[in-house]
């Protein structure tokens, strides 16, 4: 099975060459390990064993204010579960979207050395992810 938890270089060239003006809304879908995996930070680890979730929630605590700082918000934080419309088998456990004012400042936000210390902490914690930035637009056609 393959994981997305790292932006790879095309993504992130393929972003940038969009040309998004404005504000951009990220949609996160996150998939929790049982049991974190700090095995790439060991220095973040607690000192017993915390599930995927209680890493993510380590993770946002550590990530809000530099969120802030950069002028970003979140918009919304809920459960997943199964979907709808959409393969039965893949599930997500977290969802949320990020409001950034603008690309440049999604790129401040996630370049910040002070934050990229915490990262660690989103690293442990997830076992698949996906990340789709969103933009407002005015009808279906743009």
């Amino acid at each position: 099975m393959e994981r997305y938890l790292e932006v790879s270089q095309e993504a992130g060239a393929a972003l940038f060459s969009r040309n998004i003006a404005g504000p951009v809304v990220m949609l996160n879908l996150l998939r929790f390990r049982a049991v974190a995996d700090y095995s790439p930070t060991p220095e973040l680890a607690p000192p017993a064993p915390i599930s995927g979730a209680e890493a993510f929630q380590k993770y946002m605590d550590h990530t809000e204010p530099f969120l802030k700082e950069s002028g970003g918000e979140i918009l919304f934080l809920g459960k997943g579960g199964s979907y709808l419309i959409g393969p039965q088998a893949e599930q997500w456990d977290f969802v949320m979207l990020i409001r950034q004012n603008s690309l440049a400042d999604f790129m401040a936000f996630s370049s910040n050395q002070a934050y990229l210390v915490g990262l660690g902490h989103r690293t442990a914690a997830l076992e698949d992810s996906r990340l789709l930035p969103l933009v407002a637009a005015q009808a279906a056609t743009e």
